[in-house]
C-alpha cells in the first residue's frame, strides 16, 4: 500500500526499544503520542517519559494529550493521516482513536494471548511458576486484551529468574515481533486469528493490577510459591511482610532475592534463623534464603550487608 505511515504510542522504557527498532528498521514513524510530564523524584519536578526523551532524540514529533477524546487531539491525529497506529505499555485508548487507521491498531503485549490478560502479565507469570511465556501483537478491539491475534513469539522463563529479568527480554524480543507485524499489515499477508477463551477446557489464567492485597507475602504457604512471589515482584513493586523484632512495632519489609534452601520444615512459618551471615525464614513446607531485603527507611540491600549492620535484640518473625 501507498501509505505507510506509523503512529506510535507508549511511555515506559519497555516500549522505548520498539520505537527505536521501527525507526532503525526504515519504517515511517510520523509521531509519537505520550503521557504528559508529570512531577516526580524529591523535588517533584516534571519528568518527561522515557518514550518522549527517546523520541525527541530521534527528531520525531510528540504529542502529549491529557484527554484522549479531545477534539483538538483527534484533529491533529487526522492530519497526521497515518494508516497503522502501534501500541506499546500506553493507556486504554477509546474506540474514537483506535478505529481511526485504515489498517487498525496494534498492541503489544506481554504474554502469549490469551493467557495473562490485564495489566501485570510478566509479573503474574513468574509468581505462577509458569516456564514459559512470550509476547503478542494483536489488533485492539473493544475488550481490554480480547483482539485477534497477529503474531506470537515465546520465551523460557528460568527457574530463578525475576520479572525484571524476564521483562528485559521480552522488550527486545517483542520489538523484533512488532516490526515483522508491521511489515506483514504492510503487505498484507497476516492474518488476524481470533483468541479462545480457554484451552481444552482450562479457564486462563490472568494478570490483575499488583495491589498492596496480592503483593504480600503469606509465609504459610509452601517455600517454592513464596519465592515464586518474590521473583515475580523483583524489582518492582516488591513483594512485602512485615519484620517482628522483639516487643517492637512491626516494620514494613521487602523481599527482593531468595533462594529455596529446603522443602519441608516443621518451624512456624515466618520464623527467623539466622546462621552466620545467612537469613533464613520458615514457609508453610521448607524454608527460604532472604538474599536480598529493604527495611522500610532504607535502601535495599543483599541481607548478609544488613546483619552486619545492624543489632538484633531480640527473636525476629517475618509476618
Amino acid at each position: 500500500m501507498s501509505n505507510q505511515r506509523i503512529l506510535f504510542m507508549g511511555t515506559p522504557e519497555f516500549a522505548v526499544a520498539t520505537l527505536d527498532a521501527l525507526v532503525a528498521h526504515g519504517l515511517d514513524v510520523c509521531a509519537v503520542v505520550t503521557a504528559p510530564d508529570r512531577p516526580a523524584g524529591r523535588g517533584r519536578q516534571l519528568r518527561a517519559s522515557a518514550v518522549k526523551e527517546r523520541a525527541l532524540e530521534l527528531g520525531l514529533t510528540v504529542l502529549q494529550p491529557e484527554r484522549l477524546k479531545d477534539p483538538a487531539f483527534i484533529a491533529q491525529l487526522d492530519a497526521l493521516d497515518a494508516s497503522l497506529y502501534v501500541v506499546v505499555a500506553f493507556r486504554m485508548l477509546p474506540e474514537v482513536v483506535w478505529a481511526r487507521p485504515k489498517l487498525g491498531t496494534v498492541n503489544l503485549h506481554g504474554s502469549l494471548l490469551p493467557a495473562y490478560r490485564g495489566a501485570a502479565p510478566i509479573n503474574w507469570a513468574v509468581i505462577n511458576g509458569e516456564r514459559r511465556t512470550g509476547v503478542t501483537t494483536f489488533l485492539i478491539q473493544h475488550e481490554i486484551d480480547t483482539g485477534d491475534v497477529l503474531l506470537q513469539e515465546s520465551t523460557d522463563i528460568g527457574p530463578e529468574d525475576t520479572a525484571g529479568d524476564v521483562h528485559d527480554r521480552l522488550m527486545t524480543v517483542g520489538a523484533a515481533l512488532m516490526v515483522r507485524t508491521v511489515h506483514d499489515l504492510f503487505d498484507g499477508t497476516v492474518k488476524p486469528v481470533p483468541q479462545r477463551a480457554d484451552t481444552a477446557g482450562t479457564a486462563v489464567p490472568l494478570a490483575p493490577k499488583l495491589t498492596p492485597v496480592n503483593t504480600r507475602v503469606h509465609f504459610d504457604r509452601p517455600v517454592q510459591e513464596v519465592h515464586d512471589l518474590v521473583r515475580g515482584l523483583s524489582p518492582f513493586p516488591g513483594a512485602w511482610c512485615e519484620w517482628k523484632e522483639g516487643d517492637a512495632p512491626a516494620m514494613h519489609c521487602k523481599l527482593l532475592r531468595t533462594r529455596v534452601v529446603q522443602h519441608d520444615t516443621a518451624s512456624a512459618p515466618g520464623t527467623v534463623y539466622i546462621e552466620g551471615d545467612k537469613f533464613l525464614v520458615a514457609c508453610g513446607t521448607g524454608r527460604l534464603q532472604v538474599m536480598e531485603i529493604q527495611l522500610e527507611g532504607r535502601k535495599r540491600l543483599p541481607a548478609a550487608d544488613l546483619l552486619r549492620g545492624m543489632r538484633i535484640s531480640g527473636t525476629v518473625r517475618l509476618q
